[in-house]
């Protein structure tokens, strides 16, 4: 059985499920008017959970592999495995997977392409700072305007920092950390905490150990902890890692790896790296996807995207809607990290210096 009349058959059966999925909406309706059953949205919303299990046990009653054609329903010692790089076929074994590659290849390549994108291109929730830990509200992208505290490893914001030392000097308190608590730590203590934080894994930790070391030009050694920190996921270690790989510190040029980290700590949430990765690919005469990583980067609060937006507005290239709705973004996140605490700090910091 070919690929696509396996794909053929999937989209049969999943239309056959979607109308009966709709039988089912449209009786629990009659239903529930004439004997007041749950509301509506109860009833569309057991509507879609029908469908979507509907669709899921059709779509394994007829998922055979690609190669050779065998079923995985009927048969309990064949169970089928996705072709890790894309989601459009299944095999029985890596020989068939191995035989079947020629036939696949583009396909794979080009839907790993497109899902690699679905995922690059999605705007994030936040930014890789993340929110406060006591206020809730969103880090503001300059980290000047935050504190990190060594004993829970903690950054918390100038607001609520600001607050916790007023409270204290109010009440003639001993000065304690305002998440956890806990007394100060002293610059050896401080050291130690942060020993711990490493030991555990903590990839914020590690990137600052990592960043201790590129500040000393110690840059193999803050190769290698990035490296562990990106591999635990942090969006600053994947940053630092592209701007090693850009400037050639501690590593071989490398425009791909410079790259491929861009996207990592874009796709984290970075937004310098987003509007870098935009810079990048209107060098390499992208337009379009550059637009695209500026107004994602704009939507996060970063000032340089929407410079960038402007300057390609007057030029013709961007839309005035578009302007105009990476402007209302832009606004809106630089907004949601304004509080009366954090403004009362800023005015008291910028007093004291």
């Amino acid at each position: 059985m070919s690929t696509d009349n396996k794909e053929a058959d999937d989209d049969t059966m999943w239309c056959l499920a979607l109308v009966f999925s709709i039988a089912v909406l449209f009786l629990s309706l009659v239903l529930q008017r004439r004997f007041a059953l749950p509301a509506a949205s109860s009833t569309i919303s057991l509507f879609l959970q029908t469908a979507d299990m509907l669709r899921k046990s059709t779509i394994k009653k007829i998922t055979c592999c690609a190669a050779c054609g065998i079923a995985e329903a009927g048969a309990d010692d064949i169970k089928l495995k996705e072709c890790a790089t894309c989601d459009l076929v299944r095999y029985c074994s890596d020989a068939c997977q191995k035989n079947h590659w020629p036939q696949h290849e583009e396909a794979c390549k080009k839907r790993s392409t497109e899902l690699r994108d679905e995922l690059l291109f999605k705007q994030p929730e936040s930014s890789h700072h993340g929110d406060c830990p006591i206020c809730m509200l969103p880090l503001q992208l300059d980290l000047s305007k935050s504190s990190l505290y060594s004993c829970c490893s903690k950054l918390v914001c100038r607001g609520c920092s600001h607050a916790n030392n007023i409270r204290e000097w109010e009440e003639r308190r001993d000065p304690l950390c305002p998440f956890c608590r806990q007394p100060l730590p002293t610059e050896k203590e401080c050291n130690k905490h942060r020993m711990k934080r490493v030991e555990a894994n903590d990839p914020y930790a590690i990137y600052r150990k990592g960043a201790e070391q590129y500040k000393k030009g110690e840059y193999s050694s803050a190769f290698e902890w990035y490296s562990k920190a990106a591999e635990l996921g942090d969006a600053e270690a994947h940053f630092e890692l592209s701007n090693m790989y850009r400037d050639g510190h501690g590593v071989e040029k490398d425009g791909g790896k410079d790259m491929y980290h861009l996207e990592e700590a874009a796709i984290g949430g970075h937004p310098e790296a987003r509007r870098n990765l935009g810079i990048g690919e209107w060098n390499n005469g992208k337009t379009e996807r550059a637009v695209k990583h500026w107004i994602i980067a704009a939507a996060q609060g970063e000032d340089d995207s929407i410079k960038f937006l402007l300057e390609k507005f007057r030029s013709g290239i961007v839309s005035k809607d578009d302007l105009a709705d990476a402007l209302r973004a832009h606004q809106a996140a630089v907004d949601s990290a304004k509080s009366p605490q954090r403004e009362a700090a800023e005015e008291f910091y910028q007093e004291s210096t």
